[in-house]
């Protein structure tokens, strides 16, 4: 009888959650030109319903065990296929990956290598704030402005003192780790809503300052004329020999230059994971007071949490400012800061993996489902929300997360 109540209960609630979805789905499709019209709206909504209807009885057959006969043999071959990429060398998975990443301007067109740069810059970005978030766990809403430090560093460098590319990135991190400490000093020894409260106050604090200071930023109106990224290549004319400057403006070698950002961003990043300033990191998240006790310098290992995490949103700054060769305030606000946490969270706090895969659903995903303009993001975020109900965890969870002996015990 308890069964039976159980899944009457979940059926109204799966009703329920249909007839909210249409009545968020009909204001976008059945308003238009002043008129109301419904035909539209429901033939979207019956086609979702119908699908939804068909992934809740599967599930309700699974639940209810009728569906063991099915369930097994694939369970029991994915553990299988899981044990045998656990025995398998690194490299072996890792080769695959590093050729498909070299040779992917070759077999793409513009508006790929476009997209792909776009999310290997959020990487930069994501796994800069999950070692303050996912490593450490600070809660910083304010990540973007150090973004908007690297950015602003190498175009005035470039514009007022033609500093080339290379030689900036170095000085883009240093600022956007000073700006780090500048920020993280007095607000790290706050914990919880509070430090999320004033972090997101100095993110805005460096995004006014950037939108007001005409005389250093050009304010609202940014600043034009940064120089592309460029090489030296030798030269032989007549028997000659000399050296060629190369701008790198096209987007083959634009690709190229992030993605070797973020591949030092990855193995720096499993790097600091995997060092005793990481384990203090994760003793720091797991438990601050604990971690005291046992001696770890809380405050100085927080504060270079800030540090590190800054460097690498610096280097997706310069790199920004040297693409678009022109940097201006609306591309450093709240919303990029809270699209990158987002990205942590959803492919998994202080898991690398986790937050390339979180990127990719973020940034490649709307773009594959741009024909569906009208409705995209709906669905997209209907999506995450079943994710966090799915996987609370992440998509990729980290192998260490929340490994207590008290817990396994």
């Amino acid at each position: 009888m308890s069964m039976t109540r159980g899944s009457r209960k979940s059926w109204q609630y799966f009703g329920l959650g249909l007839a909210w979805f249409y009545l968020l789905l009909w204001p976008l499709l059945g308003i238009r030109d002043g008129e109301l019209h419904f035909a539209d709206a429901f033939a979207v909504w019956l086609r979702v319903a119908v699908g939804a209807t068909i992934c809740f009885v599967l599930y309700r057959l699974g639940k209810a065990g009728r569906l063991d006969g099915v369930l097994s043999p694939l369970a029991a071959a994915r553990d299988a296929v899981g044990d045998a990429l656990g025995r398998a060398p690194r490299w072996m998975l890792l080769a695959p990956v590093i050729v498909f990443a070299l040779a992917y301007p070759m077999l793409t067109n513009r508006y790929a290598q476009d997209v792909a740069i776009n999310v290997l810059v959020y990487i930069c970005l994501g796994l800069g704030l999950n070692v303050v978030v996912g490593l450490c766990g600070l809660l910083d809403l304010g990540y973007i402005a150090f973004y908007g430090v690297g950015a602003y560093t190498y175009a005035l460098l470039s514009v007022h003192y033609s500093v080339p590319f290379w030689v900036c990135l170095p000085i883009c991190a240093i600022f956007a780790a000073v700006a780090g400490c500048f920020i993280g000093y007095p607000t790290l020894r706050m914990r919880g809503d509070y430090l999320a409260i004033v972090t997101l106050g100095f993110g805005e604090i460096v995004r006014i300052v950037i939108n007001n200071w005409m005389a250093l930023t050009g304010g609202p109106n940014g600043i034009l004329g940064i120089k592309s990224p460029g090489i030296y290549i030798p030269h032989f004319v007549d028997g000659s020999f000399s050296f060629e400057y190369l701008l790198l403006r096209k987007l083959e070698y634009l690709y190229y230059i992030i993605l070797a950002l973020a591949a030092f961003t990855i193995v720096a990043v499993h790097r600091i994971n995997f060092s005793r300033i990481g384990r203090a990191f994760e003793a720091i998240r797991e438990d601050e007071t604990a971690a005291e006790l046992m001696g770890v310098d809380t405050f100085r290992f927080k504060l270079l949490a800030y540090a590190l995490g800054a460097v690498f949103g610096g280097l997706a700054g310069a790199f920004f400012a040297a693409r678009m060769r022109f940097v201006s305030p609306e591309s450093f606000t709240f919303i990029e800061s809270a699209m990158v946490l987002a990205m942590v969270v959803l492919g998994g706090m202080g898991s690398i993996p986790g937050v390339i895969l979180g990127a990719l659903a973020l940034v490649a995903l709307p773009e594959a489902f741009r024909e569906f303009e009208l409705y995209r993001m709906l669905a997209f975020g209907g999506a995450m929300a079943v994710m966090m109900l799915v996987r609370p965890a992440g998509l990729w969870p980290a192998a260490r997360m929340g490994k207590r002996s008290d817990d396994t015990e």
